[in-house]
């Protein structure tokens, strides 16, 4: 099973792909992955920053990471392939402890996780003693085990105000603490980690494109950038928001500020709209292949495991964030 029929993925691949390489390359390897999906009782889940043959080739679910660890938590799959980066198979392992969970290619790291480690979390709690710590899910297990609460871009300003006191202590990254900090009134203490993406994003690069494009252009930003780049646009919020707003916006031309292939992704979903992009490229996520996922499943291969210990420590900050992002 996946999201589309070999038909709807042949349309959604024509404007991205050429011809022979989808059906010498990506129609091949989509139906052996399917295949082998059965066979396993697998399910594919994948981000939004994978490529498009992957995006709509083989996921069975996609969305961003709140969403993904929502699903991840719920299916009665007996495996998990995660098609993102190592944060985000470990998060699914995190919340089905059960299943095999595995990830294409465990070098599909994170520059945003690795600015920070378990024992960084733990000096900023002895400087700070009894400051409640929110932690963005782009954090290794071990980070997650050491924070009160997980959040995602999408409810990052949520979780904040959800908890307790008047100052938080935000990680790792310091461009969404900002955002963050513009719209809550606490006192927030952030750490100075960076998504190698959206950190080259400038002001000058959306001011130049309205120039270019001078009427009609909506832009899109990620609160991973910087907050001076973020109140250059007309809209900005997580994967999955931008989504939401481009379904319901009349606007046909936007920019989209994000990694490259969101945009890719984008134009397959609405192909009556035109996408601009600056596209800058994550070079993690680009080492998931339609091969190396096929591989996984065929070898059963790179799975994740984790300490008990940390996978129960860190299972209470993220679903705490799951409680408090679907409460009713």
């Amino acid at each position: 099973m996946s999201l589309v029929t070999k038909d709807q993925l042949v349309q959604k691949l024509n404007p991205i792909y050429l011809p022979h390489e989808i059906e010498e390359r990506i129609l091949p390897l989509a139906e052996e992955i399917n295949r082998l999906k059965k066979e396993k009782n697998a399910v594919i889940l994948g981000h939004n920053y994978m490529t498009p043959d992957v995006f709509w080739g083989v996921s069975d679910i996609i969305g961003d990471s709140l969403y993904l660890s929502k699903m991840a938590k719920e299916t009665k799959a007996a495996m998990i392939l995660f098609n993102g980066v190592h944060f985000m198979a470990e998060t699914a392992k995190i919340l089905s402890p059960e299943k095999k969970v595995l990830i294409a290619d465990p070098k599909a790291g994170c520059s945003l996780a690795e600015s920070i480690t378990r024992d960084d979390v733990k000096a900023l709690k002895a400087k700070y003693p009894g400051v409640p710590v929110v932690t963005y899910v782009n954090c290794s297990a071990e980070v997650k085990a050491e924070t009160d609460v997980c959040c995602t871009s999408a409810n990052a300003v949520q979780i904040v105000n959800a908890v307790e006191g008047d100052t938080v202590i935000f990680l790792p990254d310091e461009y969404l603490a900002g955002n963050v900090r513009n719209q809550t009134s606490k006192t927030i203490i952030s750490h100075p980690g960076r998504c190698m993406v959206h950190e080259m994003y400038t002001p000058e690069d959306i001011r130049s494109a309205k120039r270019l494009f001078s009427e009609g252009l909506t832009v899109i930003t990620h609160p991973e950038c910087h907050e001076d780049v973020v109140k250059e646009a007309d809209f900005s919020g997580s994967t999955s928001q931008m989504v939401d707003f481009i379904r319901q916006s009349k606007t046909n031309k936007i920019m989209l500020v994000t990694e490259c292939s969101m945009g890719d992704n984008l134009r397959a979903e609405f192909p009556e709209k035109e996408f601009v992009s600056t596209c800058q490229t994550c070079p993690h996520m680009k080492k998931i292949t339609l091969e190396k996922v096929r591989d996984a499943l065929l070898k059963e291969q790179f799975e994740i495991f984790l300490d008990e210990e940390v996978i129960r420590l860190a299972q209470k900050s993220v679903n705490r964030m799951l409680e408090l992002s679907y409460k009713k």
